[in-house]
């Protein structure tokens, strides 16, 4: 990968950690605990599925900002976005405008997930599966 690339797989791993931030913190400090356990539960999904969900997005959003496996983590948010369209948005129909929004905004960062899973970490990670190891030594025999 050249270096242009790997700034630009590092503008999109912080950018995509920044919308799950975002959106955590959104429930966390907007609706409340509380309020996202209570919207969800209105919707008919259990209640524990509102503040799990905003406990990932904003565990995953931050393990991407800082690049704690970035790859791995971007793949691992994708079921919860999934989720989403077919509890939540889906019904909506495709805008996100829509009343309740549409399922767009969460396909869009499936897709976005997807293509940071494939593309790696970028630079500036905090810990990754594909840091230099000197593998040069070798053991005693």
């Amino acid at each position: 990968m050249n270096t242009q690339q790997e700034y630009a797989t590092t503008l999109l791993r912080i950018t995509l950690g920044a919308m799950y931030l975002a959106h955590g913190l959104l429930k966390l400090l907007v609706f409340t605990p509380d309020g996202t356990a209570g919207y969800f539960a209105s919707l008919g999904v259990p209640a524990f599925m509102g503040p799990l969900t905003m406990a990932i997005e904003i565990a995953g959003g931050t393990a991407l900002v800082l690049g704690v496996y970035a790859r791995w983590v971007a793949l691992a948010l994708v079921p919860v976005l999934l989720g989403s369209i077919v509890l939540v948005h889906g019904a909506n129909g495709w805008g996100f405008g829509n009343t309740g929004g549409g399922w767009e905004y969460p396909a869009f960062l499936i897709v976005a997930s997807l293509v940071q899973g494939l593309l790696g970490n970028g630079r500036w990670v905090l810990w990754a599966e594909n840091r230099k190891i000197d593998r040069s030594l070798k053991p005693a025999v």
